[in-house]
């Protein structure tokens, strides 16, 4: 007998694969369709925080009171999309997107890419209540029509065809037939620049809050819009299409929250401080004696009352040490100095070995080096803020915990005039803290431009700035620490090394960092990557 063995037919499974310029061919996206790319669990993380501080610069103009689109709106989201390092989304929002081939069109997809995927990862985290996803929905639709704002007519054109809007613009003979009422309701535009201008012919129900203002042609039922104002018609759109997939996210929290790399990070995000990293001075060091003059020149008033609290008293409560003490580590005050400025105020009130028993060990914790060896961060203003001080605290933030009457008190003693005090106070009333404290910022420095405050060393920063005593450093001279790494017994923490040391310092400390990790790193490898099409948004 002949046996024969019968192979089996190969198939060949071809693996489609789709550019990311087809997956984010506009610079201005629906956002209807979960991503399905696979990102690592750190991507996840840095896109999640980068998302935020964009987010915030559009919370941070509207605190202020510009009108949304306005010159002097746009000249300062600029200015702070700059700062925060956000140059790559304000091109996004930019007249005339690089289009084309080379690095800057492969660097414009790449952002398309990380706004969309950002989008959808804090969906996850502002679904969570109606407060956070009222202040999510807020800022998406702020960034969306400031996008939106920046394309030119054609590319509106190719947006609307995009999304299948059914809209198309008018003829030159249909513009003509109601040429008078477009003259008459196009306010500030020359004749000239109305007959350039596409207008589109849409029932007068869609855009009602145009008609509400006066801001549109009507005729027979239909509105005649503009380009600009079209975005009146997409953005309703795009809002219910994020309010829709905010609560298909939610229905999915428990499924989302089995993971706990995420988990924790989501909860907290929104309070999160995402500023630059105050753990480790890198300017010179402050002496101890010079903390009276600088507490009147250079302290926000959370600071300033600290210190005037344990000059007078000699002791303050844990809450205000940890406060102060963080913050005048962050400012440039050594260990040594630390603990000497400590000892000397409460041996007044107690024993040296008093001291040495119950608070010396928490000044060495705090500095990392006793205890769990974590070099921690001072504090930030909306850490600060959340504090709840009882009576006889000095920590916490003035601004929400003293009542009107000594806080007014106490600016006056500090040299404001009444109209200055009244400035202050109208956002204190208004629940406006930080603001309250640029303005307070402005008034003692003799500034015409109101710092962005979200860290008391920011402020202390700003005001040495401006008074002479430190350069300003420039976005490539330190960059901004994302999000902290995890402690790890060896850790090889780059921030403790000055801009100027030898990289080979930090390559000798990355190398012992992972050959620390390396275990770990293998058994955790199949897990590492974070499958964005296991979640539902």
């Amino acid at each position: 007998m002949e046996f024969r063995l019968k192979k089996r037919a190969r198939t060949e499974v071809k693996i489609e694969v789709v550019s990311l310029e087809t997956k984010y061919p506009h610079n201005v996206m629906m956002y209807y369709y979960p991503p399905t790319d696979d990102i690592h669990i750190e991507e996840f993380e840095e896109l999640a925080v980068e998302r935020l501080r964009l987010l915030r610069v559009m919370d941070r103009a509207g605190s202020k009171g510009l009108r949304l689109l306005s010159e002097e709106w746009k000249e300062y989201v600029n200015a702070e999309l700059t700062r925060e390092g956000l140059r790559s989304y304000l091109r996004l929002c930019s007249p005339g997107g690089v289009s084309g081939q080379g690095s800057k069109h492969e660097s414009e997809i790449q952002t398309r890419r990380r706004d969309y995927l950002s989008h959808f990862i804090l969906r996850l985290a502002y679904c969570r209540s109606e407060d956070l996803t009222r202040w999510f929905v807020a800022r998406e639709m702020e960034l969306f029509k400031y996008k939106f704002a920046a394309l030119s007519s054609a590319e509106v054109k190719q947006f609307l065809e995009a999304n299948d809007f059914n809209f198309a613009p008018l003829t030159e003979s249909q513009k003509d037939e109601v040429k008078d009422g477009l003259y008459e309701s196009t306010a500030g535009q020359s004749v000239s620049k109305i007959e350039l201008l596409d207008f589109y012919k849409v029932p007068f129900t869609q855009v009602l809050d145009l008609v509400r203002s006066r801001r549109c042609y009507l005729k027979e039922g239909f509105a005649y819009v503009n380009t600009h104002d079209l975005v009146s018609i997409v953005g309703t759109k795009q809002q219910d299409i994020i309010e829709q997939g905010l609560l298909a996210s939610k229905g999915l929290i428990d499924e989302v929250e089995g993971d706990e790399r995420i988990s924790r990070m989501l909860k907290a995000l929104h309070n999160s401080y995402t500023g630059k990293d105050y753990t480790v001075c890198r300017d010179a060091a402050v002496a101890i004696e010079s903390l009276n003059q600088l507490s009147k020149t250079s302290m926000p008033l959370c600071m300033r009352m600290c210190h005037e609290h344990i000059r007078a008293q000699h002791h303050v409560k844990h809450g205000g040490r940890m406060q102060y003490g963080l913050f005048l580590k962050g400012i440039g005050v050594t260990l040594e100095d630390s603990i000497r400025f400590w000892r000397e105020e409460f041996t007044k009130k107690m024993d040296a070995d008093k001291f040495n028993r119950s608070y010396e060990y928490n000044i060495y914790h705090n500095y990392g080096k006793k205890g769990s060896m974590v070099n921690y961060t001072p504090y930030s203003c909306s850490k600060i803020i959340k504090e709840m001080a009882a009576p006889g605290d000095c920590h916490g933030c003035p601004y929400k915990s003293v009542d009107p009457a000594t806080l007014k008190t106490k600016l006056a003693s500090y040299g404001l005039s009444p109209s200055h005090i009244e400035e202050v106070m109208f956002f204190v009333t208004r629940g406006h803290y930080q603001i309250a404290c640029g303005k307070y910022f402005m008034l003692t420095h003799n500034s015409n431009v109101e710092p962005t405050i979200n860290h008391p060393n920011t402020y202390f920063e700003e005001s040495q700035i401006l008074m002479g005593n430190r350069q300003k450093r420039t976005a490539g001279s330190m960059p901004l620490k994302a999000k902290p790494r995890p402690d790890i017994k060896g850790h090889a923490d780059r921030s403790m090394l000055n801009g100027d040391d030898d990289d080979e310092l930090w390559k000798i400390a990355e190398t012992q960092e992972r050959a620390y990790q390396s275990q770990k790193d293998i058994s955790e490898a199949f897990n590492d990557d974070l499958d964005l099409t296991e979640i539902t948004f």
